[in-house]
């Protein structure tokens, strides 16, 4: 499976690297363009351009084409889901947020043009994300795209990635948080993005409601997973091997998995969960090979 996923994801990162940065050049070049907004572009670019897996550009593209949708058909979605990601890496790592100094092993966004750009620009990265699924979505029901509009400006607000945000930070240094708590703030801050990802991906490739339930089951659960391994990864790697401070969560005592369940219980909690999302793509047979196989890399990753 990991070699497949390999293979993919060396098929599927170059059009994704090209589309982002085409994405920004749309920018200057098909808009009447005002010089005085160079400082902010070239901020959002900064950040966009980073790097990093594009996990959930690759989902999203994978769920449309599983659903028989195409590439072009889910494009601007899956471009859009990595410039709210950005977002919020830009945000997160603010000096009023987690504080942080590396992201994918350069210099946070603030660091290079300062905390007031650094917010500006991911405001603007969120803004341009409606903009894009909008203006260059092609070939996919008006209704259908109206859909994906609104389950992404849910995925993003209070009951979503916001939301999430919001409890974690409530949640730092308290000796009383629950896993349920915890769970609630994965399943928002983290597994909300996934699912739009998911799910969006398939309502442009035709997805009924039925074939959207099981996506958005299977988007929540290696939605958790990632983030129980992301907790796993910050007190197992170096900073080096993670491309961002590692220890940070310990350094806030923040509430993770492996300080309320240990590691090992941790870990096999991550894999029960890929393996019940997986269940949820048995009706699609081998069309569902990308999506399995990103759901194995996702507790195999190392950063």
């Amino acid at each position: 499976m990991f070699a497949d996923i390999k293979q993919y994801f060396e098929s599927q990162l170059p059009k994704v690297e090209a589309a982002l940065d085409e994405s920004m050049n749309v920018l200057k070049r098909d808009w009447p363009y005002d010089s005085k907004a160079e400082t902010v572009h070239e901020s959002m670019r900064y950040s966009l351009m980073a790097g990093g897996k594009r996990i959930r550009p690759i989902l999203t593209l994978a769920a449309c084409e599983m659903m028989g949708g195409t590439e072009e058909m889910a494009m601007p979605t899956a471009l859009a889901a990595e410039m709210i990601h950005t977002m919020s890496l830009i945000h997160d790592d603010l000096p009023c947020m987690d504080n942080d100094d590396l992201r994918r092993g350069k210099p946070t966004n603030h660091k290079v043009f300062g905390d007031d750009i650094a917010v500006l620009a991911g405001d603007g990265l969120l803004s341009y994300s409606f903009e894009y699924i909008a203006r260059y979505t092609k070939g996919v029901a008006p209704e259908r795209v109206l859909d994906v509009i609104a389950r992404c400006g849910k995925c993003v607000g209070a009951l979503g990635l916001v939301g999430g945000q919001v409890v974690d930070i409530q949640s730092e240094g308290k000796k009383d948080v629950t896993i349920e708590t915890l769970q609630w703030i994965h399943e928002h801050k983290t597994a909300a993005l996934l699912e739009f990802c998911v799910v969006g991906g398939g309502i442009l490739g035709g997805a009924n409601e039925e074939q959207i339930q099981r996506l958005s089951k299977f988007a929540m659960n290696i939605g958790l997973s990632f983030q129980i391994i992301d907790d796993i990864l910050d007190v197992t790697q170096d900073s080096a091997t993670l491309g961002k401070t590692a220890g940070k969560d310990l350094l806030v005592d923040k509430a993770t998995y492996p300080k309320l369940m240990g590691l090992e219980k941790s870990k096999e909690r991550a894999e029960a969960l890929i393996a019940e999302a997986k269940d949820q793509l048995k009706p699609w047979g081998d069309k569902a090979a990308p999506l399995m196989a990103l759901a194995d890399f996702i507790t195999a990753r190392k950063n």
